[in-house]
């Protein structure tokens, strides 16, 4: 390990350099190394975000979660922010039969809020949609165009939903251009 160290990282171990050429080299070294992390830092902030199979996943989960430990505990671990149904940008939301958020990890100041009414950058009534088909026919996905938090910007999203008993539980996921 102190040999790795020392190879990557001989500037700390070796803080002289005996002339230019030594010091340029140095120079270098650091240089790609900060490249090296730079890259590393922008793979993991512009992370995947749109695999509908992650999404049906966590729906999949979540309903797993609440039929065995009850409404109580699944809404508590929902609302967690740094629970088991906050992945990054994958999340799961709660709608009871009304449309009034019943868990949002991500925006606490929904619960609470009937959102039947909202309206997508396009004035689509996304939530109205949702709520019908998951009365219909309990499972589906719906798109709509959100503001995404990573990119500041209004994109195209697609939300899949399951309704058990008289929650609809919720994941969605921002499509690529």
């Amino acid at each position: 390990f102190k040999r790795f160290c020392h190879n990557l990282f001989p500037y700390v171990f070796n803080p002289q350099p005996s002339g230019k050429k030594e010091a340029g080299m140095k120079f270098i070294k650091l240089a790609l190394m900060a490249a090296l992390m730079l890259m590393v830092l922008a793979s993991v902030s512009f992370a995947k975000d749109d695999d509908p199979e992650k999404a049906m996943a966590m729906v999949k989960k979540a309903v797993a979660f609440y039929k065995a430990n009850g409404l109580e505990k699944f809404m508590n671990e929902v609302n967690n922010p740094k629970g088991q149904f906050m992945d990054g940008a994958y999340y799961v939301w709660l709608y009871d039969m009304d449309a009034t958020v019943i868990a949002h990890p991500a925006n606490a100041k929904l619960v609470g809020q009937n959102v039947i009414n909202f309206k997508d950058a396009d004035g689509k009534e996304f939530v109205k949609e949702i709520m019908s088909m998951a009365k219909a026919k309990n499972s589906g996905w719906t798109d709509y165009k959100f503001k995404n938090p990573k990119s500041n910007e209004v994109e195209q999203k697609s939300a899949y939903f399951e309704k058990v008993d008289d929650i609809v539980v919720c994941c969605g996921i921002y499509k690529k251009k």
